[in-house]
């Protein structure tokens, strides 16, 4: 068996998916994409240092 990731471009996509899964062809894998990883840890190093401190000063000026 092969898994593959599918970004589902229309509304009724995932019908077709329920209705597969039904006939057995395919089994829909559950994931949660939501909460799964901290923001903070999913984009730590993403920015250099510097921008991240420059990016910062900003936003606290603003308030």
């Amino acid at each position: 068996m092969e898994t593959v990731l599918v970004q589902l471009t229309h509304h009724k996509a995932m019908k077709l998916l329920l209705e597969l899964e039904e006939l057995q062809v395919i089994r829909l894998l559950k994931k949660d994409t939501a909460g799964s990883e901290k923001l903070s840890e999913k984009y730590a190093g993403k920015l250099p240092k510097e921008a991240g401190e420059k990016l910062q000063r900003l936003i606290e000026k603003g308030r």
